[in-house]
């Protein structure tokens, strides 16, 4: 294009300028011509520090990732006549994860003639919603899928809600945690082998 919109360092308008004189401008200021709107008709150009610009627009992806939390589905394998006590122990793995703001997909494995009684899983299934609802709701129904029935389970608090919690309560127990620390690193010396 042999004109260009011109954009000053500060955000100034400079106007309509030759791109000759943009380059030449961009010399005398020691800084880069860069276009930021390739589309519009001239199309418009920045005098700016191109390197310090990259790094500004990295800086700032990388502070929106930091702050970006990810869902994670975790997932709990169960049998449709699965002991209490184990039971419970997945069920305190399934309250663990939803306090952690993860997903759980809870899977009942059927085998040989247990195919043939799909509510008994299906009961299995609505115990468990029920028992962790202050925790989290069902996000999808039981579902029969093959030879396994499906539901998820979605946790009340978002991913970073939890995350925050957790670093308050740590927090408030810090100093509590460096004591522990500080015994545990005593009690590992008192059990080496002295020389």
């Amino acid at each position: 294009m042999p004109e260009v919109r011109l954009v000053g360092p500060n955000g100034e308008q400079v106007g309509i300028v030759s791109i000759g004189d943009a380059l030449k401008l961009a010399q005398e200021s020691d800084l880069d011509l860069v276009e930021v709107a390739a589309t519009a008709r001239p199309p418009v150009c920045k005098l700016m520090d191109y390197g310090k610009f990259k790094y500004e627009s990295a800086m700032k992806a990388r502070e929106a990732r930091r702050n970006q939390a990810h869902t994670i589905i975790k997932e709990i394998k169960l049998r449709p006549k699965i002991d209490p006590h184990d039971y419970e122990t997945k069920k305190g793995h399934v309250v663990r994860f939803l306090k952690a703001g993860d997903k759980v997909k809870v899977t009942i494995m059927f085998r040989g003639r247990e195919q043939s009684r799909p509510e008994l899983g299906f009961r299995l299934l609505q115990r468990l919603a029920e028992d962790v609802t202050e925790l989290g709701f069902v996000e999808s129904q039981p579902k029969q899928d093959g030879r396994n029935m499906i539901m998820v389970i979605g946790p009340h608090k978002k991913k970073a809600e939890a995350k925050a919690e957790r670093a308050a309560a740590r927090a408030r127990t810090g100093d509590a945690a460096e004591g522990d620390m500080d015994l545990d690193a005593e009690m590992a010396r008192a059990s080496e082998p002295q020389e």
